[in-house]
């Protein structure tokens, strides 16, 4: 029973991916729409010019013009669907080929709840081409330090894009709710996705991540509908259903193995929870 981990992706060499942990290409002028959604371990960014549709998780994302988008494996069925035809550069990289782990940890560009696109206006898109063509030249070339030259045009890139598009969830003063829900988020979304269906999720209710932050529960819950608005059963809920959606569509697994690496004990508690939020049956979601 395979997940999608690594779906092909048009004009890229994924053999050649695997080995060095980096790509950097040229976007196709003509690729099939929509691009499959599939879950892939990779992180992305690129700088593209044309008429696009970005899935982001839950977010659905149209525009046009030149822009850089960012596409983080820990989002659920990051995807990028383009229009026929369209043109710029996307570098694709491994977790491990990034030396400095917080410059994607501590990202806000790769957080849940930022906008994986910015929009450029002309100066921009004229400086950040320079970057991402700089970045093909080294990739083709033989430079014995491309990999090191690489990593930092795309920190450049980050850095950039954070000055160009400041977090909408950055503040120059983070007070005790913030943190302790931005403890919650992450600690939330660092469980997906689920790549093994014999490894069940281990934290599924409030009182699992109040233990694991070392708060009360009753503190976590108001903190966190504090900042959010939203309780912190229904963030839990909606992460998992989001996570059974896609293991549903993009997976062979049966939904009793769908149930169980969700951590449910048995697939009619999966099924009658994944009805109570979705308002259809796994089976009938499946179908669709």
């Amino acid at each position: 029973m395979a997940v999608d981990v690594l779906a092909e992706i048009p004009g890229v060499n994924m053999e050649d991916l695997r080995l060095k942990g980096f790509k950097v290409h040229e976007l196709p002028a003509v690729v099939d729409i929509p691009v499959p959604r599939g879950r892939r371990d990779y992180y992305k960014m690129g700088l593209v010019t044309g008429e696009m549709t970005v899935g982001y998780g839950n977010q659905l994302l149209a525009f046009q013009d030149t822009v850089l988008f960012f596409v983080n494996p820990n989002v659920p069925r990051s995807v990028v669907r383009r229009s026929a035809s369209t043109t710029g550069y996307a570098c694709i990289f491994t977790e491990t080929f990034i030396k400095r782990k917080e410059i994607l940890k501590e990202s806000p560009l790769f957080h849940v709840g930022d906008s994986p696109v910015i929009p450029l206006n002309g100066e921009q898109v004229v400086f950040m081409t320079g970057i991402f063509q700089k970045m093909l030249a080294v990739y083709n070339g033989d430079y014995p330090y491309k990999g090191e030259l690489i990593r930092n045009c795309i920190e450049l890139v980050i850095h950039e894009a954070l000055r160009i598009q400041p977090s909408k969830n950055a503040s120059s003063v983070i007070n005790a709710a913030t943190r302790i829900t931005r403890l919650f988020m992450d600690m939330l979304e660092r469980q997906f996705p689920i790549e093994r269906s014999n490894d069940p999720l281990r934290l599924r209710t409030a009182k699992d991540f109040a233990e694991g932050l070392s708060v009360h529960v009753n503190y976590l819950n108001r903190k966190v509908k504090e900042v959010t608005g939203k309780p912190t059963s229904v963030h839990i809920a909606e992460r998992i259903a989001a996570e059974a959606k896609a293991l549903l569509q993009h997976t062979d697994w049966t939904v009793a193995d769908i149930s169980y690496a969700l951590g449910f004990e048995y697939p009619t508690y999966f099924n009658n929870y994944f009805k109570r939020v979705t308002g259809v049956t796994p089976k009938s979601f499946r179908k669709v």
